[in-house]
């Protein structure tokens, strides 16, 4: 429990060497020294300086399309709380750094952030093989990192090989569960023969295997090799002509917007498309794609009929998180949007409930504030209002439940979404990936 009385936010050790140097009328350079010393924890500290966060988004490179929104999610948060007392009564600050979608600037921008910025948790990446790369560095310098959409099962293998040592968790579901949706919803099609192309990271191949497994486990046919590409490929007219060339039902491309484009309008060139379905995946879920694989010489977009699964924003919080972000940002809200605001605020909730404006803190506290039992919260100010009074609570997310798991993990729903002639997006229906409906 949080207590407003002066001496009561004051350690007992604390408070008897702050009574011991007031009373001899100066302040000991002892005295400061054990007083720093009572806060064992390292990284941000709880100082006067608040709780420290960052983000790591994708603002340039091949995932821009969709995270251009992402630190505006974050901020959001921040300045939520902060407009309800911040977090262990101070204000939070964020600093924003962009990932370019490359490993090694997502690494180096982590490092920043860590060792340079001392943030206790980041809301990030995006790209798997971003935050494959920046976990590490995250991990050892005990910093929280929450990515609202990396969904490689990498790092759910990972976490139970003890790598991330508590410092990894997600808002997005792993790939485990879209490819069994995406699978899901190429039966429910009707189509039989299926290929697949991938960007070959992270990403691309773990969705791919899982896809390839769940399709077949419900007696579809994967028609020739899987097909990769190099996510730095500047022309991909062997990869369209392989992935395309077999005469599938279906193509299952899972791909980044940039490369994703040239791949796909190379297929069209190549009179390849006609009579195939295009089954995408998140990577793609943006205007910006549908507009970069360009219209027919008729107008229309010539990827329309393609169809798509996303990680749909079902939580308890999304019609409020809506309002709120309809009213404060007025912008469209793009995908993972709702993912981002649950990120940060289960951090700073962490934060308030540790006591602690540190990686150590958030890391301590993340999964109890997240899960039951608790008293479900929708509301992120209620919910720090309840913690700072001692009580218990299960925050439930815009974007989902956020019961985090062990390894980081969350179960999410699936929205399906299609192009249309127009070349605009739209959701049309919801996939369940354990049943298929």
């Amino acid at each position: 429990m949080k207590y407003f009385s002066l001496f009561r936010l004051i350690p007992s050790k604390a408070l008897f060497l702050l009574l011991a140097c007031v009373s001899g009328g100066i302040l000991l350079t002892s005295c400061q020294g054990d007083s720093a010393n009572t806060d064992s924890q390292t990284n941000a500290g709880k100082g006067e300086n608040g709780l420290k966060l960052g983000t790591l988004a994708p603002t340039t490179g091949d995932l821009s399309s969709i995270g251009q929104n992402w630190p505006a999610a974050v901020q959001l948060a921040v300045d939520t709380i902060n407009g309800c007392g911040g977090v262990n009564e101070a204000q939070v600050s964020l600093t924003v750094e962009d990932s370019q979608t490359e490993p090694t600037a997502g690494a180096a921008a982590m490092t920043k952030l860590a060792e340079v910025d001392k943030v206790a948790g980041v809301v990030g990446a995006f790209a798997s093989s971003v935050s494959g790369a920046a976990v590490d560095v995250a991990v050892r310098n005990k910093v929280m990192m929450v990515s609202p959409g990396s969904t490689s099962p990498v790092f759910t293998d990972r976490a139970q090989n003890d790598e991330f040592n508590g410092y990894w968790a997600r808002t997005a579901p792993p790939d485990t569960y879209q490819s069994q949706a995406l699978a899901a919803l190429a039966q429910k099609k009707g189509f039989k023969n299926v290929s697949t192309v991938a960007i070959n990271n992270d990403y691309g191949v773990g969705f791919e295997q899982q896809f390839v497994e769940a399709f077949k486990k419900t007696g579809g046919n994967i028609v020739g090799k899987p097909t990769r590409h190099d996510p730095k490929a500047a022309t991909l007219d062997s990869e369209a002509k392989q992935a395309f060339g077999g005469k599938p039902d279906a193509v299952a491309a899972v791909l980044y917007a940039e490369t994703g484009s040239v791949l796909l309008k190379s297929a069209f060139e190549q009179g390849l498309m006609d009579g195939v379905t295009v089954l995408l995946t998140d990577g793609v879920y943006s205007d910006d794609f549908v507009r970069q694989v360009g219209k027919t010489a008729d107008g229309k977009s010539i990827i329309a009929g393609a169809l798509g699964t996303v990680p749909g924003a079902n939580g308890a919080a999304l019609e409020e998180f809506t309002a709120l972000w309809n009213d404060k940002v007025k912008k469209e809200m793009t995908a993972y949007v709702p993912h981002n605001w649950d990120a940060a605020v289960l951090m700073m909730l962490a934060a308030e409930a540790s006591d602690a404006n540190t990686g150590e803190g958030i890391k301590s506290k993340i999964l109890e504030v997240a899960n039951a039992p608790g008293r479900e919260v929708t509301d992120a100010c209620k919910a720090m209002e309840l913690i700072r009074n001692g009580e218990d609570i299960n925050f439930q997310g815009a974007s989902g439940n956020v019961d985090i798991d062990e390894n980081g993990d969350v179960v999410g729903s699936y929205d399906v979404w299609q192009v249309g002639e127009d070349g605009t997006l739209s959701v049309i229906d919801k996939v369940d990936p354990v049943s298929g409906n």
